[in-house]
């Protein structure tokens, strides 16, 4: 896979997301205010309580404009802001100082079936090193069907074992592959992992994985 096809990869799934806040708040000097009264004030209260917590808001603001550019219900859309905020406080309590596209991308794997204990092992890591692409080839992997026992079980694996963004996404297309030729989910992630190499070629020294940007120190 191409270097423009790995920052692709990761731009389409979290960056893309991300980016919705800011491009909708030049289209309106406050989308916000589309927001009733009492569910504005709910709102801000979330946006106050992430602030006090030390979570981006970004993410928040983004998935409330993302409700209010489809028309959702108000309320509905403060329900799923607080969720998203439980879910982003949960993934910073587990990951620790982890920069805002790490954070979002844990919270939306445990939307999709993932459990905070299972997000431990990823809390240790070598400097320069993301869990990004883990985590959004594990979201996939359960939003297609795979149990999330064998899911955790597969990507835990390749991260103790060391493998680049590269190794996360050839497993990704190989297993999407098989799955949309009609192979069970399930067994097509476990017949593609037993042939993805346990470590990929070693980095050069003080030099980051190919495509990851933005890294925070822990």
């Amino acid at each position: 896979m191409t270097h423009h096809l790995r920052r692709g990869f990761r731009a389409s799934v979290v960056a893309a997301s991300l980016l919705l806040a800011s491009t909708l708040s030049a289209q309106d000097g406050d989308p916000l205010s589309k927001l009733d009264t009492n569910n504005r004030y709910a709102f801000d209260l979330i946006l106050d309580s992430a602030s006090a917590a030390g979570i981006p808001t970004r993410p928040l603001i983004s998935k409330a404009l993302e409700g209010i550019a489809k028309k959702v219900d108000n309320k509905k859309i403060v329900d799923v802001v607080r969720l998203l905020f439980v879910r982003l406080k949960t993934v910073h309590s587990v990951l620790g100082g982890v920069d805002e596209q790490e954070l979002y991308a844990g919270a939306t794997l445990l939307e999709a079936g993932a459990k905070p204990a299972q997000l431990e092992l990823f809390r240790p890591r070598q400097k320069g090193r993301t869990d990004i692409t883990a985590f959004i080839v594990w979201t996939d992997f359960l939003q297609r069907g795979i149990p999330n026992e064998e899911a955790s079980s597969a990507i835990s694996k390749l991260w103790r074992d060391g493998v680049d963004d590269a190794t996360f996404q050839s497993l990704w297309t190989n297993v999407k592959g098989d799955i949309s030729q009609g192979l069970n989910p399930g067994t097509a992630l476990q017949n593609r992992i037993r042939e993805t190499p346990g470590r990929a070629s070693p980095q050069a020294p003080g030099k980051p994985p190919e495509g990851q940007e933005n890294q925070s120190s822990r």
